[in-house]
């Protein structure tokens, strides 16, 4: 693995204010745009180094009946659309450019990648970002862990609790378990790259934070202990049987804009 950090761009290059300027946007006309992917990590993370590079692109989500909102909401505040990829996959994506210049991709009620994320839940809460189990969900569901990946998931393991936590965001056990007790091939991919932490952390100290608020090994190991326990259901047992003799995991290809 290579490390996670690159040469950091200048406070030019960083993309999370200019992410926050369209949430916060949205926000004020009366509809709700989350920040994915390491953006959202730093947002609930904030006291940790950033994983921050030249060019970084925009990752949010919006649900579906609010989507052309969303998209007149985006180039009213100057993004420019890709018209011909919006009008082939609005429905499940959208792609911007902007004002920066960076790209912006937009998820749709789903993040599809090695398995599909229902996120609409979501959107329940006036966070900026994901809700944390569905922002830890959305990057533990990849079946082949690069750096980025894992340093997004040692950040959240270190600064945000497994379970309640008075006045602050939580990892909460019963959304985690909500997607893995319905479907083997989730619980097969995510307990497989929590089963993966120690190994990594272990080659690669600088995963983690310095000073985490939380264990993140400790805390991994409660989600394994959760997701071992939750009851599963006769779709999930009748898959489990099957194992590894088919694959359960999707390998998500790049998409042209």
């Amino acid at each position: 693995m290579t490390t996670p950090n690159g040469p950091a761009g200048s406070a030019a290059d960083d993309p999370l204010p200019e992410a926050m300027t369209l949430v916060r946007g949205a926000s004020d006309a009366g509809y709700r745009l989350k920040i994915l992917g390491g953006l959202g990590v730093r947002v609930l993370c904030p006291g940790f180094p950033p994983r921050q590079r030249a060019g970084q692109d925009i990752d949010l989500a919006c649900q579906g009946k609010v989507r052309r909102k969303v998209a007149d909401h985006l180039e009213q505040a100057g993004c420019q659309p890709d018209k011909r990829f919006n009008n082939l996959n609005g429905d499940r994506q959208m792609y911007f450019n902007a004002p920066s210049g960076r790209p912006i991709d937009v998820m749709v009620d789903r993040l599809s990648m090695c398995h599909t994320l229902d996120f609409r839940p979501s959107f329940d809460s006036p966070s900026p970002t994901l809700d944390p189990a569905d922002l830890l969900l959305s990057k533990l569901q990849i079946f082949e862990l690069n750096a980025k990946d894992a340093h997004d998931i040692f950040h959240l393991l270190s600064g945000v609790r497994v379970g309640p936590d008075e006045g602050r965001p939580f990892i909460d056990t019963d959304r985690f378990c909500s997607v893995l007790s319905g479907d083997w091939g989730w619980w097969r991919t995510t307990t497989g790259s929590l089963n993966k932490l120690p190994d990594l952390l272990a080659a690669q100290p600088g995963l983690a934070p310095p000073n985490p608020r939380f264990d993140p090994l400790t805390q991994a190991k409660q989600l394994l202990e959760v997701a071992d326990a939750v009851p599963k259901g006769l779709k999930w047992k009748t898959r489990a049987k099957v194992g590894d003799r088919v694959r359960w995991y999707e390998l998500p290809e790049e998409v042209d804009h």
